[in-house]
């Protein structure tokens, strides 16, 4: 056989054999030929001499029930063989995680762009102001890992792991003029709603971990009653009630229900403009002249187990940071100790965290905490207190936030310093349940007032809510006498005292008790 005759046959061989291999029928059934009878002679195109082998018979797979026919793949043209050396050169594609949080934080933007004035206004601003920008998100490396795995777990934008900076600037230790706290900027009510602890001890709407879950639990539920990221983003800013009737409102007018056709509060008509326009530094920092700081994709702390009453300063100290640090990741822990009950674990950068542990267990000084809590048994002064425990005053006003001008209701917790003969910790209940009770001040001021018919000592101490027996006291008769219609009585009544030391005036106010809606709220820019 000629040689370039030889060199064709051994391509038709390889050919019918790749065709063999690329026309794979399911794994459920074996292939099945239809095509004719073939004699053996001529299966493999075996040619006559000086002829071309004649082509070889398509093959055809027969498909199984309810699934498309499967057809053979041809390539074009005759095969090419190539090297393994250019095999390995071939370039294959691969999925990797960005280094970079900024960068996975632009693959997961989802939520539709925001075009308005405002958003352009708000851009101006924050770029006018890089030092400010870059201060801001600096303070976000030690919570934005955190935020963006929790984001991606449940499937949501990760423009909203923008929206501390909004909400915040990303101060854990924030608080508004409307009494919300924490990063995500949780009223109090909203925040026991959603399972955040606040008592005497911790707040758990400073908690990195517990805040952002219940903000998260919150946007959730928002965009599922409004369907729309920016309504939901418009609900948490200014409640679910007032962009409800909102909605309802153009509704009936005929307009549109956008949250660009809503009429809203100034602060929330530049709620969702001053994420768009943060999403838009982010994306395109270099546009803005901005720089962002570097933030590695990768953890920035972990969880410590704690299973004593531990000083915020010792705890510190053995994990080898410092206490701003450590109460940057810790912000709920408000108090000069950390009690294991009610909070069993802490927050450590993620190499400090084994250090701490290492340390722990070699500690050689001790009881770890100095504080314990004190129940108060009977309302009292500050004063009192203080001198009941054997603690200066200014320095158990200072534990334990007690303001001027106010007396410390019975069954309040407060926290002094622990004894070296008390071993115990601070039991769950009390660690769960502690809250600090207060009342305004009062004074005694003395009154003289006409007795009525039938008048006795009993009737005047009921009606000016003092006791019989200071009434007797003071007028130097029995705890049963009785007054003549129209005698002159001497009262001591008790007088709340204002922040100014006057009395205060028992003027009602509608507007003062008006109940204030549980939403969240921003600090403006």
């Amino acid at each position: 056989m000629e040689e370039p005759v030889l060199k064709k046959l051994l391509l038709v061989v390889a050919a019918g054999i790749w065709l063999s291999g690329c026309a794979v029928a399911p794994a459920m059934a074996p292939a099945v030929s239809t095509a004719p009878a073939v004699p053996a002679a001529t299966a493999l195109g075996d040619p006559a001499p000086g002829r071309l082998p004649a082509e070889p018979a398509p093959l055809v797979v027969a498909a199984m029930p309810n699934q498309p026919e499967l057809k053979p793949i041809i390539p074009e043209g005759p095969l090419q063989p190539i090297t393994a050396a250019e095999a390995a050169s071939m370039a294959v594609a691969r999925l990797t995680a960005p280094a970079d949080l900024w960068e996975r934080i632009r693959r997961g933007f989802s939520m539709p762009d925001l075009q308005s004035p405002l958003v352009q206004d708000r851009e101006q601003w924050y770029a006018t102001r890089p030092d400010y920008m870059f201060r801001m998100t600096e303070r976000s490396n030690k919570y934005l890992f955190h935020i963006v795995e929790e984001l991606e777990r449940r499937d949501m934008p990760t423009e909203l792991a923008l929206l501390p900076f909004i909400e915040s600037a990303f101060n854990p230790q924030a608080v508004s003029s409307a009494k919300a706290a924490g990063m995500w900027q949780f009223m109090p009510s909203t925040g026991k709603h959603y399972d955040l602890k606040q008592n005497a001890f911790r707040d758990d709407r400073r908690d990195v971990l517990a805040s952002t879950r219940a903000a998260l639990d919150y946007l959730q539920k928002l965009y599922g009653m409004f369907g729309d990221w920016q309504l939901a983003l418009a609900a948490y800013n200014w409640g679910e009630g007032s962009v409800g009737r909102a909605i309802a409102k153009n509704k009936r007018k005929g307009l549109g229900a956008a949250y660009t056709d809503l009429v809203m509060p100034m602060e929330t008509r530049f709620y969702v403009p001053k994420l768009q326009a943060v999403k838009n530094i982010v994306a395109r920092p270099q546009a803005f002249n901005a720089a962002l700081p570097d933030i590695g994709n990768h953890p920035y702390f972990q969880t410590v187990d704690i299973r004593r009453d531990i000083d915020v300063a010792l705890a510190a100290k053995l994990a080898e940071v410092s206490v701003e640090d450590f109460k940057a990741l810790n912000p709920s822990a408000s108090r000069p100790v950390i009690l294991a009950a009610g909070t069993p674990q802490i927050l450590l950068p993620w190499d400090n965290a084994a250090v701490f542990e290492r340390n722990l267990q070699g500690y050689g000084g001790g009881r770890l905490a100095s504080w314990t809590v004190w129940i108060v048994p009977m309302a009292m002064q500050p004063r009192q207190a203080a001198q009941r425990i054997g603690m200066p005053e200014t320095d158990l006003r200072a534990v334990n936030n007690i303001p001027p001008r106010v007396t410390i209701k019975a069954g309040s917790t407060l926290l002094v310093p622990r004894a070296d003969s008390v071993q115990a910790d601070v039991t769950e209940h009390v660690a769960e349940n502690g809250q600090l009770a207060l009342s305004r001040e009062t004074v005694l001021r003395r009154t003289v007032v006409r007795a009525g018919k039938n008048e006795t000592v009993a009737s005047l101490a009921k009606r000016y809510r003092v006791s019989a027996a200071n009434v007797a006291e003071w007028n130097k008769v029995g705890a049963t006498a009785s007054f003549a219609p129209g005698q002159q009585v001497v009262m001591f009544i008790m007088t709340p005292v204002k922040a100014a030391g006057k009395p205060a005036t028992r003027k009602s106010s509608k507007a003062g008790a008006r109940k204030k809606r549980p939403q969240t709220t921003v600090n403006p820019h």
